[in-house]
């Protein structure tokens, strides 16, 4: 009779071979999904709708003041450009006041975006 821890039962191979087998297994299960985790707490969900909403109000109001200041007396009849006087016709260049008004649109536009997809994390 043989003895059976001299050869073992599995393929014939000897244990390095059984090993290695075992490891190339290993390599080729598909990854398990990750354990799910607890979702932000109360604080940290507060915390982030608040930064939404901060950012989405900040965006809207430098929007409308880029879309209707550059329009006024006051954006070429100011105490800064008084110190730099060849920037003043280039301020008030109508081709430059169109292009802050249309950051304020863009301004806008990103902020509103930002507010529909706003997502909370469950």
């Amino acid at each position: 009779m043989t003895d059976p821890t001299l050869f073992p039962a599995s393929s014939g191979d000897s244990p390095e071979t059984s090993a290695e087998s075992k490891t190339t297994a290993a390599l080729l299960e598909p990854p398990q999904p990750p354990v799910p985790t607890e979702g932000p707490s109360h604080v940290q969900l507060w915390m982030h709708r608040i930064s939404v909403f901060l950012f989405v109000l900040v965006s809207a109001v430098a929007g409308v003041l880029l879309i209707i200041l550059p329009w006024t007396t006051g954006w070429t009849d100011n105490y800064l450009l008084l110190s730099f006087p060849n920037l003043r016709p280039v301020i008030a260049n109508g081709f430059f006041r169109g292009i802050c008004s249309g950051l304020g649109i863009l301004d806008i536009w990103i902020g509103f975006w930002e507010a529909l997809h706003y997502h909370e994390q469950q």
